[in-house]
């Protein structure tokens, strides 16, 4: 197998690395089928590709939407006697608040130590759980589904990767934790023998370029992303193959192709089957 490197899709320029679907009816740019669980499509919609308006401002939206009352209409104060009386005595210093100003706050010796402050920018972090780095998001006008692919980028990591073999994209998964999935968790609620904790990461699609298939990349892609989820701190990744599909009309590949890369069956249901990998 030729030489590969995996990109992490966390904005527009490795989104735009996504590879095309075997199915020219299908495609991974456009597909919302495991993040909704009762609407989710995994069709071609070239609406999707466009470029997003961007949100209307607080003032007000021109044009065809009406305005929200609700967000434009100021809401009658209701007096508050624990607020009122907290503001005729004043602000009392709280020693674990990291917002507190500086100017007005004691010396707090515990504060460089509390791996449970809110303010990251001064706070170490949780030094038993590494902490991916903080980012914005792809910003007005995204994709939708790069929106989708970076919602919990601050807090879980990146949802997705790209295999390249000599700079061109042959392979695509998308993974994350089983909370990012709706479809994933109302399918594993089928089956209450399955662990309940705790509870896996998944890998809800896989899938190589026609041109690029029975060369190993699949395999090696999955388990890329193994070693990424096990360093995550994840215990097991399951995944929820389609058993009789067809081979360009499916992205959770087969039975036999999760036995290959290392997962074993857990629960083997003729139409609905899982595998599970521990890590």
């Amino acid at each position: 197998m030729a030489g590969w490197r995996v990109v992490d899709v966390t904005d527009a320029e490795a989104f735009a690395l996504l590879p095309p679907c075997a199915d020219p009816s299908f495609d991974h740019r456009t597909c919302d089928y495991w993040e909704d669980a009762v609407a989710g499509s995994k069709a071609h919609r070239v609406s999707w590709l466009r470029p997003r308006p961007a949100e209307a401002s607080a003032g007000g939206a021109s044009g065809s939407r009406a305005p929200n009352r609700l967000l434009e209409e100021p809401v009658p104060r209701v007096p508050n006697p624990f607020l009122d009386e907290a503001s005729r005595r004043g602000t009392a210093f709280n020693p674990f608040d990291p917002r507190a100003p500086q100017e007005t706050t004691p010396l707090n010796p515990f504060a460089p130590q509390n791996p449970f402050a809110l303010d990251h920018a001064r706070a170490p972090g949780n030094p038993f759980a590494p902490r991916p780095a903080r980012t914005e998001g792809p910003g007005p006008g995204a994709p939708r589904k790069l929106a989708l692919l970076t919602r919990g980028h601050g807090i879980f990591g990146s949802y997705a990767r790209v295999m390249l073999v000599a700079e061109r994209p042959v392979a695509y998964c998308q993974f994350g934790p089983l909370s990012a999935y709706p479809r994933a968790l109302l399918l594993r609620d089928l089956y209450p023998q399955l662990p309940s904790a705790p509870l896996p990461a998944v890998i809800t699609c896989i899938a190589t370029t026609a041109q690029a298939r029975r060369r190993g990349y699949a395999l090696a892609l999955v388990d890329d992303v193994c070693g990424e989820l096990a360093q995550r701190g994840f215990a097991a990744v399951e995944v929820y193959p389609e058993v009789g599909a067809r081979p360009d009309a499916t992205s959770a590949a087969f039975p036999a192709f999760w036995e290959r890369a290392g997962f074993v069956m857990a629960v083997a249901d003729e139409h609905f089957p899982v595998l599970r990998r521990e890590l």
